[in-house]
This record gives structure tokens, C-alpha cells and sequence, in this order.
């Protein structure tokens, strides 16, 4: 077991997401000892993952050292380490090389991941996007499909490399398609000399009867229309039975692709089976209006890892604004059992609007009675996204690279990184290529 001071309060913090950083942040100047456990030594801005996986930004410009940004806090350690348990009965977190680390409060936000619906061989064919890891794979199989195309002879085989599928018209699927087709279509129009790029097929697959359900169906309409603008074929209604090296099965006909993509549904971290209570159909652990674990008072879980209501019993969304709002209650809470004055009102989520990119100028935006779509819609994407990147460096840097894409069109970040998971990319098409 590791040892630590016991003079102090001590607030272990597991992943170091949005709710995780909120809450260490509001925790500078309460008289505790914070501990931050996560399996990477950076932050991720979640957001702006598509935008690596489409070439637009590098790795580097939407992630930050953990160590870094909290320099100036010398109360806070960073463990880069894999927590495989908790131990209720002895407060220790359990990390995978068995080694415990003590707490008195302990906070889990260690996110999610990918669900594929009892399909998880799946995964090897459709890569999601959660981490810069996907993001890099994601890449690289699409720039490498163009490669590949590149040297191929066979006009249908050549077809099924510059075909792209993306499962899930939620925003994710929706600003990965609108991405691709651009990439296609405007940065690599004049790159290649065998294969013309805006031959390329793009087609974003939802099982439901509409794009981004959780918008308004106007703007979901718009959505759709404005996609199908830049050349994504949008499929409706039309569930993917299969996923193989050659493509996907829906309506019982195969569709020929060499890459895709998932974005169709997550499945939260393992920590309800850590504190063996209660979780929903996604995995996530249900928390009282405290967020913290029913017979653990000091036990909170935030973020995606956790499932809680919202003041008219609807379950708070899985997304960095919520996360934020929760890990800012929780140091509240924490800090009022320090001082002996711990806040009993519950948890109230305030819902700040939803936002999606769908091109290079255009999005949709549904803030309650604001609804806005095209241009305008755009720009507040742009401004919000900017706002909420964290170091005045990376907001310059992301703002320059938005900047030049937008005016020149160019895409810098277009590096395959050579790796097994690379030979996915076409899988039975490898051999034909010639």
C-alpha cells in the first residue's frame, strides 16, 4: 500500500476527464491532499476528437499534461496508473499492479467507452472514437485507404477503398461524415494522380428515424439536408447487422467499405462493478442526488460513469458540460465536510444547450428557445469550443489551424502512423490491390 500523510483530508480523484479536473480544480485552497489516478498522463478535449481523426488538428493541440496544469499545486500528486478495483470496507483504491492507495473521499469519473451491442468483434473492424489512440487509427485508415487506392487497378475494388461508413448520427457520426467528405472533396482533391478523391462515397448509417436525436427534428432535418450537400449518403432506419474486414451488412445487402467507423452507442467504465451497486443498461452506476454511491457518502461518481436524474427525472446527458457542473458541485460538497458545513442540496444539472458541427461552415445549435442553424451556428461552435480549451497557447494554436483551413482549405496533420491495427484497414481487399 502506498503511504501518504494522514494529516490531511485525502481526496483520491480517478481519471482526470472533465468532471475529474473540475472537481480538483475547485478544491485549490480546501485544506485536503488530492490525488489524481489516471491511466494517461494527459487531459483530452473530448470535442475536438474528430477533428484529429479528419487531419484538421494535431494530437498535441487538444491535450494537456496533467502534471502541467496543475504545477502550481503542490498539494495535488498525479499517479499515471490503471485502477482495477475499489475496496470499500479499507477505503483503498486497487491498481492493476495490486498496489492500494488510501482515501477518505474518493471520486470516480473515469468516463466510457465504446458499446457495440453485444458485438464487440466488431471493434476490430469499426474503431470508435474516444481517445487519441482512436483518433491516430481513424486517421490513418482513412488516409491510408486513399494509399491503397492509389495503387489499385481494379475499379471495384478501388471503389470499396474510397468508401467510408460511419455507424451513429449522433454528433459524433454527424461531424466525422461532414469531415471525411470534406477531406475528400477539398484537402486531398489535387493530391493524388491514379484515383480522383470526389469519387469517394461517404455514408452515415443510423438504426433511428432521424439524425442527432436529441435536437429538435427541424434542426435534425436540416442536418440531414445539408450533408447529403456535401455528398454523405444518409441512411436511415437502417440498423448494421454486420461489420467485416469488406464492409457492413443492413436491409440484408452488403455495402463494399474498406473503412469504418463507430459512433453508435457508449458503455460506461467498470467502476459499478468496483463498488458492486446498482447500474442502468449503459453500465453506469446510479448515484443519489448527492452523486454519491447509495451506503458510500464518500463515494461520488460524475461524468459519463455515472447515472443521475435531473430535477424533471430525466437522466443527465453524457457530455463535458455536465461533467463540469458535477465536479464543480462535488469539491463544493467536499469542502463543506471539511468545514463541518457540507451542502445538502442535491445536484442540479443546467442544461446550456446542444451543439454540433456538420462542414467548414455550418452547425446547429439548440440552446432552448435559441435554435440556430448554418453560418452563425457555426461561429458559436467555433467561439465556444475556443472558449473552453484549456491555456491561452492551445486556443491560439486551434484558432490558427480553424483559420487556415477555413481560408486555404489545407489539412497539415495528415501523418499515417504505421501500426497492426493499420491492417484493418481493407482487410480481404489487401490482396487485390495489385
Amino acid at each position: 500500500m502506498i503511504k501518504t500523510s494522514r494529516n490531511r483530508h485525502q481526496v483520491v480523484i480517478v481519471g482526470a476527464g472533465f468532471g475529474g479536473l473540475e472537481a480538483a480544480t475547485h478544491l485549490e485552497g480546501v485544506d485536503v491532499d488530492v490525488t489524481i489516478i489516471d491511466r494517461r498522463n494527459y487531459h483530452l478535449f473530448q470535442p475536438l476528437l474528430y477533428q484529429v481523426a479528419g487531419a484538421s488538428l494535431s494530437p498535441s493541440e487538444i491535450a494537456w499534461p496533467i502534471r502541467y496544469l496543475f504545477r502550481d499545486r503542490p498539494e495535488v500528486r498525479t499517479l499515471m496508473a490503471e485502477v482495477e478495483g475499489v475496496d470499500k470496507a479499507a477505503r483503498q483504491v486497487i491498481l492493476q499492479d495490486g498496489t492500494r492507495y488510501p482515501y477518505d473521499t474518493l471520486v470516480l469519473a473515469t468516463g466510457a467507452t465504446h458499446a457495440y451491442f453485444g458485438h464487440d468483434e466488431w471493434s476490430k473492424y469499426a474503431p470508435g472514437l474516444k481517445s487519441l489512440e482512436d483518433a491516430t487509427t481513424i486517421r490513418g485508415r482513412i488516409l491510408s485507404a486513399f494509399e491503397q487506392a492509389e495503387l489499385c487497378n481494379d475499379p471495384e475494388v478501388r471503389e470499396a477503398l474510397q468508401t467510408f461508413v460511419i455507424i451513429g448520427g449522433g454528433p459524433t457520426g454527424v461531424e466525422l461524415a461532414g469531415t471525411i467528405a470534406e477531406l475528400a472533396r477539398g484537402t486531398l482533391q489535387d493530391d493524388f494522380r491514379s484515383v480522383d478523391p470526389s469519387k469517394t462515397r461517404v455514408f452515415l448509417i443510423e438504426a433511428g428515424p432521424r439524425l442527432l436525436p436529441v435536437f429538435p427534428e427541424k434542426l435534425s432535418e436540416y442536418t440531414r439536408r445539408a450533408l447529403e450537400k456535401l455528398g454523405v449518403s444518409v441512411l436511415l432506419g437502417a440498423p448494421v447487422t454486420e461489420c467485416a474486414s469488406d464492409g457492413v451488412m443492413l436491409n440484408g445487402k452488403k455495402l463494399a467499405a474498406s473503412t469504418i467507423v463507430w459512433a453508435a452507442g457508449v458503455q460506461a467504465s467498470p467502476a459499478a462493478r468496483w463498488l458492486d451497486t446498482e447500474s442502468d443498461r449503459a453500465g453506469r452506476a446510479i448515484v443519489g442526488p448527492d452523486l454519491t454511491v447509495p451506503g458510500s457518502p464518500n463515494i461520488f461518481v460524475i461524468g459519463d460513469t455515472a447515472s443521475s436524474a435531473t430535477a424533471d427525472g430525466k437522466t443527465v446527458p453524457g457530455i463535458a458540460p455536465a461533467a463540469k457542473q458535477q465536479g464543480k458541485y462535488v469539491a463544493g460538497q467536499i469542502e463543506g465536510l471539511i468545514t463541518g458545513a457540507r451542502r445538502t442540496a442535491a445536484f442540479k444539472y443546467r442544461h446550456q444547450g446542444n451543439l454540433a458541427t456538420i462542414g467548414r461552415s455550418l452547425a446547429v445549435i439548440d440552446m432552448g428557445k435559441l435554435k440556430l442553424s448554418g453560418g452563425i451556428a457555426w461561429w458559436i461552435w467555433k467561439l465556444a469550443h475556443i472558449y473552453f480549451l484549456i491555456g491561452v497557447r492551445n486556443r491560439l494554436s486551434v484558432a490558427m489551424s480553424w483559420v487556415w483551413n477555413h481560408s486555404v482549405g489545407y489539412r497539415g496533420a495528415r501523418i499515417i502512423l504505421r501500426e497492426k491495427a493499420s491492417n484493418a484497414t481493407s482487410g480481404s481487399l489487401d490482396g487485390k490491390l495489385k
